[in-house]
């Protein structure tokens, strides 16, 4: 008795029909006749043949695509562990943030109180006297590290803005940069960078100190006659807003009447959340009109506004980095919605490339069995 792939041609019919039955159990949309239609194997075949002829034949590159399905399964943990990662650091410049707050406020506190002691004596500070500005130290503060979506282009941008339109008022501009991404991109642009710092994942209050010593340094030698700071406001986790913020010099008023505002990430309903705490400007200390000050107390004021500048380079240090981070998350986000999107586009890709293989096959073998009985 002649043999077709180890079946005898006796039991052709009822392997045929097997074969036909588990083409439709696959969940081909081809033609496939029941057992109570009778065995009609050669027509479904055909029928099935000519079903798929007219459409794209997707066997063979199985292996890719489930190889692809597993690169892009793998991306995926890794953004959805560095969005984890970046919102933990979130939390911690925020616990940064609350700690800087009571000096913050006792600083804002005593440089009201003694404003309010001299009273209408005429205050004659270097960090409070204006000047006619013909120079602008501009310090710019953006990232280390990319992936975290537009921020580091957009306080670039801002920058680039900003130091066109000094130009153009016959300002000279000099820079002073803080992150690495700024300090590639200005490093081959005309203008001149003065000093370069980094930015990091956690400022400390030794990190603003250098940067704030060495501007009040520049400022009082005279050279230069304004700073201000190029900075990325903390709004939201979906928003933030590059900032430009005079420095230098100080305004009594602006330093009575600040008030200052905390966003604190949190969680509701399963996600991220950011809630919004502001407070209002310290109150002034009460110094009884009889204290003696063994220090006049214009002295103490020029102690105390060194420190003040300290706190709120720090504070924008901060905010610049919370800003980063949150910016971060929301990438990560992004990529990893986009590979879960890609990895169900191609495991469907991947399973009617599986049926059609598998239709392919069935197809030889029905047919290869029907060619053995005739």
């Amino acid at each position: 008795i002649p043999r077709v792939t180890g079946v005898q041609t006796c039991a052709l019919p009822i392997f045929a029909k097997a074969l036909v039955l588990a083409l439709a159990l696959v969940g081909s949309n081809a033609f496939a006749p029941g057992f109570q239609s009778g065995f009609a194997g050669t027509r479904a075949v055909q029928h099935t043949a000519n079903r798929r002829i007219t459409g794209p034949m997707m066997g063979g590159n199985e292996k890719q695509l489930k190889s692809r399905i597993a690169s892009v399964t793998n991306t995926r943990k890794i953004t959805e562990a560095m969005r984890l990662v970046a919102a933990a650091k979130v939390r911690r410049a925020q616990q940064a943030v609350l700690a800087t707050r009571p000096f913050s406020e006792t600083l804002q506190s005593v440089f009201s109180g003694l404003i309010s002691r001299l009273g209408s004596e005429s205050i004659d500070l270097p960090l409070l006297e204006s000047r006619e500005v013909k120079k602008v130290t501009l310090v710019v503060m953006s990232g280390d590290r990319g992936l975290c979506g537009g921020y580091n282009s957009f306080i670039i941008k801002k920058s680039e803005a900003r130091i066109k339109e000094l130009t153009e008022q016959g300002i000279e501009v000099e820079l002073v940069t803080v992150g690495k991404k700024c300090v590639g991109y200005f490093a081959k642009r005309d203008t001149p960078v003065l000093k370069a710092f980094d930015m990091g994942q956690a400022p400390t209050a030794d990190e603003a100190s250098k940067i704030s010593d060495m501007l009040l340094a520049s400022y009082l030698a005279g050279e230069t006659d304004c700073v201000e700071i190029m900075y990325t406001q903390f709004v939201s986790l979906i928003a933030s807003n590059p900032s430009v913020r005079t420095m230098l010099p100080l305004s009594p008023s602006g330093i009575e009447a600040e008030g200052d505002e905390v966003f604190q990430l949190t969680t509701k309903d399963g996600q991220f959340s950011v809630e919004s705490d502001s407070k209002p400007p310290a109150e002034a200390a009460d110094f009884p009109k009889d204290m003696i000050f063994e220090q006049d107390p214009l002295q103490i004021l020029n102690a105390i506004l060194p420190l003040y500048i300290n706190g709120q380079m720090l504070r924008m240090l901060q905010e610049s980095v919370a800003s980063e981070l949150a910016a971060r998350m929301q990438a990560m986000q992004a990529a990893s919605d986009n590979a879960k999107t890609l990895k169900t586009d191609l495991s469907r890709e991947y399973n009617r490339a599986r049926q059609a293989a598998v239709t392919q096959q069935i197809m030889e073998i029905v047919a290869g069995a029907s060619a053995a009985t005739e």
